[in-house]
C-alpha cells in the first residue's frame, strides 16, 4: 500500500548550494538555496526569487559562485539561508566566513568551504525566477582531493530533506557508476 501526498518539492537528495556574489559596493554576500542542479553540459539552474540581494547582485554583476554547504558549516551556512543581507549587508562577516575573489568571474569564494562553482550569469527568467549560468571552473581546497581528484568523504556534503526540513551528511561510497548494473546476469 501506497499514501499519496499530492504535489510537494521533495525531490531528495537536494544539495545545499551557497550561492556567493558581490554587490554594488564591492561587498561579498552569499546565501543558501537548494532547488538548483546541473541542467546542461557546464551549466547550471537554480530557483531563486527576485526579491533576493543575491539575485539582485548577481544581476548586475553578471557572476556567481556556488559552495557546498558542508557538514564543518552547518550552522553558518543556514544562517546565510535564514539573514537576509537586505537588513545584514555583512552576515559573512558575522559568522567569520571570509572570502577571496574568483580569478575567473567576478564573484567571491567562500574560504571556509572547500569546493566552489565558478560561474558566469547566463539568464534569469523573472516568471519561472530561474537562474542558468554556465561553470566556468571549479576550484578545490587540497584537503579535500585524494588521488587528485574531489574525494566526497572528505568534502562531507550536506543535503536538504524538504520532507522534514533537514540536513544531512553525504559521505558514504557504496558502488561504482556505469559498473554496479554490469554484475547483472543480463551482462554476462
Amino acid at each position: 500500500m501506497r499514501k499519496n501526498f499530492g504535489p510537494k518539492t521533495w525531490l531528495v537528495p537536494m544539495p545545499v548550494l551557497i550561492i556567493a556574489s558581490y554587490d554594488e559596493k564591492g561587498t561579498a554576500n552569499a546565501m543558501n538555496a537548494a532547488w538548483g542542479g546541473i541542467s546542461e553540459y557546464e551549466e547550471i539552474s537554480i530557483c531563486i526569487s527576485k526579491e533576493h540581494k543575491t539575485t539582485q547582485n548577481i544581476l548586475l554583476s553578471k557572476a556567481f559562485t556556488i559552495s557546498f554547504a558542508t557538514e564543518n558549516f552547518v550552522k553558518e551556512c543556514d544562517y546565510v539561508g535564514i539573514v537576509s543581507a537586505h537588513n545584514i549587508p555583512n552576515k559573512l562577516e558575522k559568522i567569520n566566513f571570509t572570502t577571496k575573489k574568483s580569478d575567473f568571474v567576478n564573484a567571491p569564494i567562500i574560504n571556509q568551504l572547500p569546493m566552489t562553482l565558478e560561474c558566469k550569469f547566463l539568464s534569469y527568467d523573472e516568471k519561472t525566477e530561474i537562474l542558468k549560468g554556465k561553470i566556468i571552473n571549479i576550484s578545490a581546497s587540497e584537503e579535500i582531493l585524494e588521488n587528485n581528484k574531489i574525494s566526497l568523504e572528505k568534502l562531507k556534503p550536506i543535503i536538504f530533506n524538504p520532507i522534514n526540513n533537514s540536513y544531512y551528511v553525504v559521505g558514504k561510497k557504496i558502488g561504482d557508476a556505469f559498473k554496479e548494473g554490469k554484475k547483472i546476469d543480463h551482462f554476462k
